[in-house]
């Protein structure tokens, strides 16, 4: 098959099946950014991007970046500090009769209109009956005592 049919077939330009690439290797720039890199160990293609236009080279940030990532060169990510894990109370036991414990959470929906309902829903651990599910638009501490204080009395 011609060349000239395969672009055809594929749709694509004759000259794109030609095209050489004029950029050079860009060795000289490559080894100026490994360098800079050995130096400054935590600097990122940014940094050396500023480095290099202070020492009169003419490159943009994308260049930097794209010959950054093809030496290899990526910062790793700082390791997350630990966080304790929350230990659970030695002094919580499982309810024994009604309205003992109580548990309390928002579920949140959407109305057809787009506006977000929050419902505080209270629940008995021990007999999982509700007393209270409490719908609001917006909820506040004050709302949350108060239907508290309702339930209670």
């Amino acid at each position: 098959m011609s060349i000239r049919k395969a672009c055809q077939a594929l749709k694509i330009d004759r000259s794109l099946y030609t095209y050489k690439s004029k950029r050079g290797d860009q060795a000289a720039l490559k080894l100026r950014i490994k360098e800079i890199c050995e130096t400054r160990i935590r600097f990122g293609y940014r940094r050396v991007h500023v480095l290099l236009r202070r020492e009169g080279w003419a490159v943009n940030p994308k260049r930097v970046r794209r010959l950054y990532n093809e030496l290899g060169l990526q910062l790793r990510n700082k390791t997350p500090k630990r966080r304790v894990k929350a230990r659970l109370r030695a002094d919580r036991h499982d309810p024994t009769h009604t309205n003992q414990v109580w548990a309390m959470d928002f579920v949140h929906d959407q109305l057809a209109t787009g506006r977000k309902v929050r419902i505080l829903t209270i629940v008995d651990t021990y007999s999982r009956f509700s007393p209270a599910t409490d719908p609001r638009f917006s909820y506040k501490g004050e709302n949350v005592v108060e239907t508290l204080e309702r339930v209670c009395r």
